[in-house]
């Protein structure tokens, strides 16, 4: 059942036994687990069906340094379905390295291993629809993937490794009609959390407040309570979540909520010169029987990382920087040119002082004129096979003219405690919430492992003797840090930790010391890994939803919500 918050009685006290905060990615793969049962399910979401200016405009906040992170309200999205109405559907999961604690990574290591994730990533896969969950270069088609670059074999590089897309699927559009039958989970839009309140020992939530953009009010007594928001949110609703035992917010005892907060070091640079035959460079997409698009990548083997002391890192072949028209191609000429009617997220990228100028635009226009085949055939083919498609192209394919590459870069970033979300002083939402006040850092390490990997690609290039890489460091650094924080990937801001002095949660996704919330959120990722997080949130949601499944299963309904609304 779906209904909107404007339906229900004003001072509405609902009851639950698992009230789940956020319908994206994570609450609703929650949600789904619980169709049939056990239990009552409340899915709270702020959002509606499609985008609503007044609720987008309360992921509004603050930012220390603007040339560094984007404002709190792009690159997500406040509505039913969450981020994946926009997300670009890249898929892989994390490497077996990144749950290590590693001697050169500082504040490195998860409380669970690979194995604990493993039996989830194919169901995860699956709601994703990324296809078969295969991410083996080797195995994904018959007979093996194309290579990356014929005939180059790295030492300290993989190319086995693969991304896989999904169509992108919007969860909310694709998987709203079952939730929408269930007579089991009910999910409330328009419903914003404004405050989780506790037992007076601290040690059990009870109730969780609500508020609309309408002026409705109500709350919710759960026996259970996951709070399913993104990375920025998560610290956002804990640390205004004041009362006894949490004066300084849920979970944040050691002062950990909203710390280590890290996207992704990501970034475009060198020269990547091949002497080969065009053809002997697959730098695109091959599609699977089932029409998923697949992608090898350049991937630090973790034997690389250790010996160099360096994070997990992939690189992608890519065109030439797109603003600097000495490019040459119609096709790159034509998107700068017209940057202006791409979405925000990808106009960003496409920001930069090479580009700007009467000579850099006349160039561009000479570069358009001078092939208008090539422009028109990649118009075609962006319409029909991204705008019209189903299952859409997952990005720009460019071969660059003159084999000359550059490389994409996207590295793992340092834990560091000082790169934090706090709550504005003084600022506040229509609704009387604190805003957020975002302070990403950057750390020397994180630098160091492009420089590095960069490095070493050089090397093996020279090495190998048909192919050369040129960088400088200076201009690497530049960069990696052109745009700032890598997108929507908001990670680490309520840390996953064997013990309370090391993480908000345990290895189960439960707040310490609190023994009925739990978060499911790329919020509680240790580290940050090289992969994009999606399929990792949602392989996440699901063993936490097995797990308290089979809690819900073995309690007797009565001693649910109302037990614990009495302190039970």
């Amino acid at each position: 059942m779906i209904l909107d918050a404007q339906t229900l009685e004003h001072g509405a006290s609902l009851e639950a036994d698992l009230c789940i905060i956020g319908g994206g990615a994570a609450g609703i793969s929650l949600a789904l687990q619980f169709l049939r049962g056990p239990g009552r399910v409340l899915l709270i979401e702020s959002g509606h069906q499609g985008p609503d200016a007044g609720s987008q405009a309360l992921y509004a906040g603050e930012v220390a340094d603007p040339a560094l992170h984007s404002p709190p309200d792009t690159y997500r999205q406040r509505q039913f379905g969450g981020s994946t109405t926009i997300w670009g559907g890249r898929c892989m999961p994390l490497d077996a390295v990144d749950f290590r604690q590693r001697p050169w990574m500082p504040h490195s290591g998860w409380p669970i291993g690979p194995e604990t994730l493993a039996p989830w990533y194919p169901e995860a896969n699956t709601l994703c629809e990324a296809g078969e969950y295969d991410y083996n270069a080797n195995t994904a088609v018959a007979g093996g993937m194309k290579p990356l670059i014929a005939g180059f074999t790295p030492e300290n590089f993989t190319a086995d490794g693969i991304e896989r897309f999904s169509l992108p699927t919007n969860f909310a559009a694709r998987y709203g009609h079952r939730l929408a039958a269930s007579e089991n989970v009910r999910v409330l839009l328009g419903t914003n959390c404004t405050g989780i309140e506790t037992t007076p020992d601290g040690t059990r939530a009870t109730t969780v407040r609500l508020r609309s953009l309408k002026g409705w009010e109500g709350s919710v007594n759960a026996a259970r309570i996951v709070i399913a928001t993104g990375g920025l949110e998560v610290p956002r609703l804990l640390l205004a979540s004041r009362g006894p035992g949490h004066e300084n917010g849920i979970g944040n005892a050691r002062d950990l909520v909203g710390r280590y907060y890290m996207c992704h070091i990501a970034g475009t640079s060198g020269r990547l010169r091949f002497s080969l035959p065009r053809d002997a460079i697959q730098h695109g997409y091959e599609m699977a029987w089932d029409g998923t698009y697949m992608r090898r990548r350049l991937t630090l083997t973790p034997a690389a990382q250790e010996k160099y002391g360096v994070g997990n890192a992939v690189m992608r072949l890519h065109f030439p920087r797109i603003p600097d028209p000495s490019h040459g191609s119609s096709v790159l000429s034509g998107l700068y040119l017209m940057r202006w009617l791409l979405p925000y997220e990808y106009r960003k990228r496409l920001a930069g002082e090479e580009g700007k100028g009467l000579g850099p635009t006349l160039r561009h226009l000479w570069n358009m004129v001078s092939d208008p085949l090539a422009a028109t055939e990649f118009a075609a083919t962006m319409l029909l096979k991204r705008r019209l498609a189903t299952r859409k192209f997952p990005s720009i394919i460019v071969r660059p003219p003159g084999n000359v590459f550059s490389l994409d870069f996207h590295g793992e970033q340092e834990p560091n405690p000082e790169s934090r979300i706090t709550l504005s002083e003084h600022a506040r939402d229509a609704l009387g919430m604190p805003r957020i006040r975002v302070d990403w850092r950057w750390t020397q390490g994180d630098i160091r492992t492009a420089e590095v990997t960069f490095r070493l690609m050089a090397e093996e290039l020279a090495k190998w003797g048909k192919g050369s890489l040129e960088f400088s460091p200076a201009e690497l650094a530049h960069d990696m840090l052109r745009d700032g924080a890598y997108g929507g990937h908001h990670i680490g801001t309520a840390r996953m930790g064997a013990t309370p002095a090391t993480g908000v949660v345990d290895g189960h996704c439960r707040i310490h010391g609190i023994r009925n919330v739990w978060i499911s959120s790329a919020a509680v990722f240790p580290t940050s890994s090289q992969a994009n997080p999606t399929l990792s949130v949602v392989a996440l949601a699901l063993r936490l939803a097995a797990e308290l499944k089979a809690e819900m299963a073995a309690v007797p309904e009565v001693a649910t919500a109302s037990a614990v609304a009495a302190g039970g």
